[in-house]
């Protein structure tokens, strides 16, 4: 009876071990969640960054603050225009 007990508290030691290393909540399974979330936040980080690009540009274009500078670098790339001194090199 005695090696019985001994045997079967060994092999649960061993299970719950084995589970909290590489079980599905286990601390590999940590370290894999915590990777992920680092690389989720350098994302964040990088599409923020884009988002005040655009609203910055989107500012600069709107009818409280005209820019006209960007303006008339956007007429010239969508439209084409060019001033009458003005060479265009390809």
């Amino acid at each position: 009876m005695g090696y019985g007990v001994s045997a079967l508290s060994i092999a649960l030691v061993g299970y719950f071990t084995f589970t909290a290393v590489q079980g599905p909540f286990g601390m590999l399974a940590l370290f894999e969640v915590e990777q992920k979330e680092a690389q989720l936040q350098d994302e964040l980080a990088e599409l923020q960054a884009a988002r005040a690009r655009i609203q910055n540009r989107a500012h600069r274009m709107s009818d409280g603050f005209l820019d006209l500078d960007l303006l008339d670098q956007q007429a010239r790339k969508v439209l084409g225009y060019i001033r009458g001194d003005e060479i265009i090199i390809r």
